[in-house]
This record gives C-alpha cells, sequence and structure tokens, in this order.
C-alpha cells in the first residue's frame, strides 16, 4: 500500500521533470525509497525527490512510469535459547590491616577488632589528621619477586599477593594451573588512585634530574599494570584490564568479571581492587578535601558510622581479591564454593563530584536494577553490607535509600565493615565482597563498632549493633559509591 502511494507521486512529479541521469535509480536509490515508505515520507518535496544536481533536470511532457518494488522485511535468525552460565566464588585473597588471609581477617571483624591507628609511614606531625588504617607488617615473601618488591608501588603489591591468596584459596595449584585453558582465564583488578608514590617518587627526582627518575615510574605508576603483571606472572590470556571508579572500582571490576563468564568469554576471572595512598600526597589531599575524621586521640574510634559523634571517614589500604568461576567449570575441578553470585548493577548520580544527591536517587535506582537483572525480589535480601563511610551527608543518604528499597523487610540487618578498617578507597568494595561471603558462609554478620549515639531517625533494628548477631543470610548486597557519583551494588547468596 505505501509503495503504491509513492509510485503515484512519483508519476506525478515525472509529468513535469524526467531525470536524464539513470544512475539516479541506482541501488542506492532503491534503498533510500524503500526507506521513505517504510518511515511514511510520501510528499514529493521530500529529498528523496529533488535531484543532486538541479541542471540535469529539464521540463517534459513524457510520463515516466516507474515500478517499486515493495520493501521486505529483514529476516533475522533467532539464536536457541540457551542457560545462563552461573557464577561462583571459589577463592578469596585479602591485604588488610586486621588480617591478610580471609579467615583471620573476619575473625577480627566479628570480635570488633580495630584497625585503626597512629600512622607509621611517614611523619605526620603537622597533619591535622594523623591516623590510619595503615597495614603494619606486610610481606610479600613467598608471593613476589624481590627485584620487583623493591620497584613496584604498594598497591601493586598488596594486589598481586591477594590475587595470588585468592588462587591458592581456591585450590589452583601449580598442577592445576597446568590443566586449566589459560585462554578462558582472565584478571580485571582496578585502583582509584594508582601508583601514587612510584609517581611522587619521580617528580621529586625530576626536581634534581631526569636521569635521576625510576624508568618503570610511568607504567608502575598506571591502574591497569597490577592486573597486567599478575597475568604475565600466571600465563592467563583472557580479558584483562582495570576499572577506576574512585571508591566503587572494586564492584565494577567484580560484576564485569562475572559478566565475561556469562558471556561465555571467560570460564575464571581474578577481580577486585587495590590502593595504598597512606603516603603524604594522599593525605594531604584528603586533608584538603576536609574528609578525613580528625579524631587522632582516640583513633579505634574515629570511624564511626551512622554515629552522631562522627566527623568524616578514615583512610585505609590494602587489597582484596574475588576468584569468580563458571559453576560447571568449578565442579569439574572439584572446587570448593563458597558463595554464588548473583548480579549487580551501576548508576550514576548526575549531581556533584562528591556530595551524594539528595534523595538519594542514583543509589535507589542502582539498588532496584540489580535486583530486577539478577532476579532477585526484595524481601529475600535480609542482609546488607553498606558503603557507609562515616561520613556526615553520605551515611544518612545511603540509609533513608535501603528503608525506601528494604523497608519492609523485618529480617533486614545492615553493618559497615569500615566501621573498623577505615576507607580502603578502590579496594573497600572488593574487601567487603569477601566480608559479604564469609557472613554467608559463617552465619555471623559481624558488628558496627562506635555506634554508640545513633543518628536521630536511625532505626538500630535494622542496623547490627556493637556485638556480632547469627544470621542465615538469604541473599546479600553490598553497596559501594565513588567521587564523581558512581554507585554499585552488587549480589550475592549462598550456593544451591
Amino acid at each position: 500500500m505505501a509503495a503504491s502511494v509513492v509510485c503515484t507521486w512519483i508519476v506525478a512529479v515525472c509529468m513535469s521533470t524526467s531525470y536524464h541521469n539513470p544512475s539516479i535509480f541506482s541501488s542506492r536509490a532503491r534503498k533510500r525509497r524503500q526507506l521513505s515508505s517504510i518511515q511514511g515520507f510520501t510528499s514529493p518535496c521530500h529529498p528523496f525527490f529533488r535531484s543532486t544536481n538541479p541542471r540535469k533536470l529539464r521540463p517534459s511532457g513524457q510520463v515516466m512510469a516507474i515500478a517499486i518494488q515493495p520493501s521486505m522485511e529483514p529476516v533475522t535468525k533467532k539464536k536457541p535459547p540457551t542457560k545462563q552460565r552461573r557464577v561462583v566464588v571459589t577463592g578469596m585473597g585479602v591485604e588488610t590491616p586486621i588480617g591478610n588471609n580471609p579467615d583471620q581477617f573476619y575473625t577480627n571483624l566479628l570480635q570488633g577488632v580495630s584497625g585503626i591507628s597512629e600512622i607509621e609511614a611517614f611523619d605526620c606531625s603537622n597533619y591535622p589528621t594523623r591516623i590510619a588504617g595503615e597495614i603494619k607488617n606486610f610481606s610479600t615473601n613467598g608471593w613476589v619477586a624481590p627485584k620487583l618488591s623493591k620497584r613496584m608501588d604498594r598497591f601493586m603489591l598488596y594486589m598481586l599477593t591477594a590475587g595470588k591468596k585468592a588462587l591458592a584459596d581456591g585450590g589452583i595449584t601449580q598442577d592445576k594451573m597446568d590443566e586449566i585453558d589459560k585462554s578462558r582465564c582472565g584478571v580485571l583488578i582496578g585502583s582509584a588512585m594508582g601508583g601514587m608514590k612510584v609517581f611522587n617518587d619521580a617528580i621529586e627526582a625530576l626536581r634534581v634530574s631526569y636521569r635521576k627518575m625510576n624508568p618503570f615510574c610511568v607504567p608502575f605508576a598506571t591502574t591497569n599494570m597490577g592486573s597486567a603483571m599478575l597475568a604475565m606472572d600466571l600465563g592467563w590470556m583472557g580479558p584483562n584490564y582495570s576499572i577506576s571508579t574512585a571508591c566503587a572500582t572494586s564492584n565494577f571490576c567484580i560484576l564485569n568479571a562475572a559478566n565475561h563468564i556469562i558471556r561465555g568469554e571467560a570460564d575464571m576471572m581474578l577481580c577486585g581492587g587495590s590502593d595504598a595512598v597512606i603516603i603524604p600526597i594522599g593525605l594531604g589531599g584528603f586533608v584538603a578535601c576536609r574528609a578525613l575524621s580528625e579524631r587522632n586521640s582516640d583513633p579505634s574510634k574515629a570511624s564511626r558510622p551512622w554515629d552522631s559523634g562522627r566527623d568524616g571517614f578514615v583512610m585505609g589500604e590494602g587489597a582484596g581479591v574475588l576468584l569468580l568461576e563458571e559453576l560447571e567449570h568449578a565442579k569439574k575441578r572439584g572446587a570448593k564454593i563458597y558463595a554464588e553470585f548473583l548480579g549487580g548493577s551501576f548508576t550514576c548520580d548526575a549531581y556533584h563530584m562528591t556530595e551524594p544527591h539528595p534523595q538519594g536517587t542514583g543509589v535507589i535506582l542502582c539498588i532496584e536494577k540489580a535486583l530486577s537483572q539478577a532476579g532477585v525480589a526484595r524481601e529475600d535480601v535480609n542482609y546488607i553490607n553498606a558503603h557507609a563511610t562515616s561520613t556526615p551527608a553520605g551515611d544518612l543518604k545511603e540509609y533513608h535509600a535501603l528503608l525506601h528499597c528494604f523497608g519492609q523487610n523485618q529480617e533486614l540487618r545492615v553493618n559497615s565493615t569500615k566501621s573498623m578498617i577505615g576507607h580502603l578507597l578502590g579496594a573497600a568494595g572488593a574487601v567487603e565482597a569477601v566480608a559479604t561471603i564469609q557472613a554467608i558462609r559463617t552465619g555471623w554478620i559481624h558488628p558496627n563498632i562506635n555506634l554508640e549515639n545513633p543518628d536521630e531517625g536511625v532505626d538500630t533494628r535494622v542496623l547490627v549493633g556493637t556485638k556480632k548477631e547469627r544470621l542465615d543470610v538469604k541473599v546479600a548486597l553490598s553497596n559501594s559509591f565513588g567521587f564523581g557519583g558512581h554507585n554499585s551494588s552488587i549480589l550475592f547468596a549462598p550456593f544451591q
């Protein structure tokens, strides 16, 4: 019908004008005519009916009839339905202020041990903040070659050791490594800040001469190089890159790593985050932002999410790495399965560089999208490891967003790992994912230490108190948010 109408118009046009350029009816022109008929553009003044060169038009009394073939509907072959590949957690590795393996780390969390103390790495006596979640006794022995240990930035060393520990925890021995298809194994571990110390040292050397600069200062400062070095060490040739979305980095890496497995691009992925910025420029930068707690006289009390006495977050450092694996691949090699990764989501506040959206719009949208993507009902989520950094604005905005999404769930329990280890920046999400998985495994959720005087309007029946609690976790949600308005939510559940 549409084609016949177009034909009528063409006949009318051609009664006064004839085309002397036969190429105008080339295959390209036919496609344009078909597009016009499909879109309903049947006017002679439509661009299709104009010559690209007016000089080639001349009056004619002849009528030219043009046959137009009706447009054919494109035929697309539907792919046969395939069963979605399930993703499970088969290994974990951490470097934190309160433990360098998942069990030690979580035992200390359950006991309410604080890793916040006075900074020892450098003299910070002239800074208004002199405390942090610092790793005091870090060693790369047995994990990283001594030559690399001397050259690499600490964020890369944390990443490499945590990554290899996750492999060891997952039972990937050298014999197993020889059996797996390395082209289907990848690394996706990010960092918010990258190699700040290596870069800062290079700047100081440059003040003397460029000849004094570390030749590795550029590659060892980039956020992607940790993932690359780990892949080189392991010979893993699958997806390999890093993501940097400030303090939401780890969750972005974990979800993207899982998606590589779901899409069939990989069978195993090491993923997470690492940061090490307890150095003068790192501390000074956050002091300049007026973001840090100044409770120097009582460090272990400084990080206090949802408490009315909080005065900013406490910097931490470390790394967290998960070994994600396709379920059937894990079963085939007899892997121990800690939990199942259900899915997640990202959104952007599109509001402010550092402040959360006043109505929590982006956070709510992120949580709702995560639930939808994972096919999880709101009432099934009964444990949330919150982002809660101990900042005056951020804690409450997240709390109200959580109530908006899960307020009807009487079983809901919420805590913040940062109350004990501080804010590990780009590593926070991965370390908190380990805490979340450990809660699923053990049936215990850790306390919110320093929650002595909750903010007005905060329901303490939702927040975990100052002692650990028993909980049979059905589905757990872990949030991470970052400067720039980056929001991320990921979901884990017991493997069934």
